[in-house]
């Protein structure tokens, strides 16, 4: 059978699980909901939050299904400084009793730290070419993550999400994030109004967003789903930002502003509340009762390979 047929097979069976989940998980949101902070989408899709679902509840729902999880991050030059404490935290935090495979892709991976992986936790190190600016390290993500979903993940991972590597986890990150299409709502802008949002302003760039227009801003630094949605996410994405080079054009926040103008048309079947993507720097903030994974604090002029 082909990747695609088999991606589609996952596909069917994992949106029957996703319906039950829902259901279950659903009615534990509606039982648990905030009155503080929006926890569904004009579209019905629900926004995850602490106090918005039963932790037990719905491990005990996806324990059931032998689920793996494939995680990419990138680490490349002065980057590879951040994958102890990422990997560290992330065993101590993410998908804990579930079956995770990281692949971490580095120009250096000399550099990578030995850290020790929990009960079905596996950590795959790929070596990639360095690139001089980080814009283009940003860019290149979306090729590389659309071959490794055809060339490898097909009989061996069920979701996927692709994660920044200069983050920390600091609290759960379970099976609540699971979703057919999963974006993460940024945390600079998830109480500002619409028109503060960072989206590609210029009609040029396949990226554009006009003004008016827009649900959430979107992180680039995590998204994920199933493996046939982020495929058609990243091939999407990347072939986008093909033209807008061919066009010598780059959207103001590369990847990112691609990312969400996919996610304005693709609308995302779940969202993450700013828990799952905060930032060290940033201030509290009366909404987040808990920081689940964080932007680190760093002098970015000394790890970037450019300004």
């Amino acid at each position: 059978m082909s990747i695609s047929g088999i991606m589609q097979l996952r596909q069917n069976f994992f949106i029957i699980l996703l319906f039950f989940g829902m259901v279950l998980s659903g009615y534990v949101i509606i039982l648990q909901s905030r009155t503080d902070v929006a926890s569904v989408t004009p579209w019905s899709a629900p926004i995850i939050w602490e106090g918005t679902f039963d932790p037990i509840l719905i491990d005990s729902i996806y324990k059931q299904h032998n689920l793996t999880i494939a995680t990419t991050v990138f680490a490349l030059g002065k980057y590879t400084r951040f994958v102890k404490d990422f990997l560290e935290s992330a065993e101590q935090h993410y998908f804990v009793g579930f079956r995770v495979h990281y692949y971490l892709f580095t120009d250096q991976p000399e550099s990578i730290p030995e850290v020790k992986m929990g009960e079905n936790h596996n950590l795959t190190v790929r070596k990639v070419q360095s690139l001089n600016r980080w814009q283009d390290i940003s860019m290149s993500r979306m090729g590389k993550l659309e071959k490794l979903i055809e060339n490898e993940l097909a009989n061996k991972a069920d979701y996927i999400f692709c994660l920044d590597i200069d983050t920390k986890f600091y609290g759960r990150w379970g099976v609540e994030s699971l979703g057919r299409l999963v974006g993460v709502i940024h945390p600079w802008f998830f109480d500002a109004p619409r028109d503060r949002f960072t989206y590609e302003r210029r009609p040029e760039s396949q990226a554009y967003i006009p003004a008016g227009e827009g649900d959430f801003y979107y992180a680039g630094a995590a998204f994920g789903g199933l493996l046939e949605d982020v495929h058609q996410l990243t091939k999407t994405c990347r072939e986008k930002l093909l033209i807008d080079a061919a066009n010598s054009i780059e959207a103001v926040w590369q990847e990112e502003s691609h990312l969400n103008k996919y996610f304005l048309l693709n609308k995302p079947s779940k969202l993450l509340s700013p828990e799952y993507m905060w930032r060290d720097i940033n201030g509290k903030a009366d909404q987040i009762k808990v920081i689940r994974f964080s932007n680190v604090a760093k002098n970015y002029a000394e790890v970037r390979p450019n300004p």
